[in-house]
């Protein structure tokens, strides 16, 4: 198969959909692998530690979608990429389809098949091609949100950690999954006040078997969590479900109601975020305030640790990559249910039921369609 790499364009996004070490071994298997130049330059992975891994680099983007079979990249295709996409074509990245009509529609135009990472499932049912990021995600929440509290980015003043006879910041996290487990770390490592509310109580067990005393843990409600946010000094949420639209658990009202110079950081912005006041930003111009709280809503965040973040995805990744390059679209799909899992769209159908739900689409059972590819 011929599996091509082009330079990522979202703002400040430093990732790469294939390291060189993942590259050696997709031409070990027999494969072309197509990089377009300066594709992983940024993070230490020049071209030249490609050509030694059998790659080859090419001049454009355009040159690398004309001839690939199979596109890997880590970000969702912005439009100037998703009109080089086609119908015999296969894609393979982060997609969060359900807030983002505008790409769900052009990937319908295009008739590729398309796989998201996000949605592709394991046998205990979890995510596991979206965990990586979520861990990166999760321990920059805390690092973001202490610096969103400085006085220079107009929050409260607050030390996360607090110092000798001065109280820690409050930490309220929304959800205990990975995100909220990886955020969770790094707030009790700088000694702050944490707080997690989740409606899992296997979940909070976990929490309170790991930590201890070292935080609180809380199931969610509408009065609990009201209770939490108004309290807390930065708010974290890391609520996820799988392919749909993230849920609305912070209201503009109780963003109101929060103390003046608070933060929220909203790590499911990718899925239209937790919060209702939150809208995507960049790490170019990563915060806006509202109702004097200060918000930080990057959608790329693992971009700003590239190197850290594209060595974790390929570990996640380069089984299914090989699978789906060494067995051909088709086949890996028909063997692999949880790969099954992350077909989004396809032959210009959708099919992922929470995408459809969220859009109002038709929607086909991902089973359906995979004897069209």
């Amino acid at each position: 198969m011929i599996i091509g790499v082009p330079k990522e364009i979202k703002n400040h996004e430093y990732r790469v959909g294939l390291t060189p070490t993942s590259a050696r071994e997709l031409v070990n298997c027999g494969h072309r692998v197509l990089i377009e130049t300066q594709a992983g330059s940024a993070i230490g992975f020049d071209d030249q530690q490609y050509i030694y891994a059998g790659a080859e680099i090419l001049a454009t983007a355009d040159d690398v979608f004309a001839a690939a079979e199979m596109v890997v990249k880590v970000k969702e295709p912005l439009a100037v990429e998703r009109k080089r996409l086609r119908a015999e074509q296969t894609l393979f990245t982060y997609l969060h389809l359900a807030p983002d009509a505008a790409q769900t529609n052009d990937l319908i135009e295009s008739g590729a098949t398309c796989i998201a990472y996000e949605t592709v499932t394991d046998n205990s049912g979890r995510l596991p091609l979206l965990a990586p990021m979520s861990e990166v995600a999760g321990r920059m929440s805390i690092q973001a949100g202490a610096a969103c509290l400085e006085k220079s980015k107009q929050g409260r003043g607050v030390l996360l950690g607090g110092v000798p006879g001065v109280e820690p910041a409050k930490v309220v996290i929304i959800g205990g999954g990975v995100v909220g487990a990886s955020a969770a770390a790094m707030a009790v490592g700088l000694g702050a006040d944490v707080t997690v509310l989740d409606r899992s109580l296997d979940v909070l067990r976990r929490l309170d078997a790991q930590y201890g005393n070292s935080i609180k843990t809380v199931y969610s409600t509408v009065h609990s969590l009201e209770k939490h946010i108004v309290e807390a000094d930065l708010v974290v949420g890391g609520v996820l479900i799988p392919g749909a639209e993230a849920p609305k658990l912070i209201t503009r009202e109780l963003v109101t109601k929060m103390k003046a110079g608070s933060a929220i950081v909203d790590v499911a912005i990718d899925q239209g975020g937790c919060a209702e006041t939150a809208k995507a930003t960049t790490h170019a111009d990563p915060i806006y305030i509202v109702d004097d709280v200060v918000h930080y809503c990057v959608a790329n965040m693992p971009g700003a640790v590239a190197r850290t973040s594209t060595i974790a995805l390929n570990n996640a990744t380069l089984p299914f990559v090989l699978a789906l390059a060494n067995k051909g679209t088709r086949e890996a799909l028909v063997d692999d249910k949880h790969l099954l899992n992350g077909l989004n769209v396809c032959k210009g159908v959708v099919t992922c039921e929470s995408v459809a739900v969220a859009q109002g689409l038709n929607y086909v059972p991902a089973a359906d369609m995979v004897g069209e590819i």
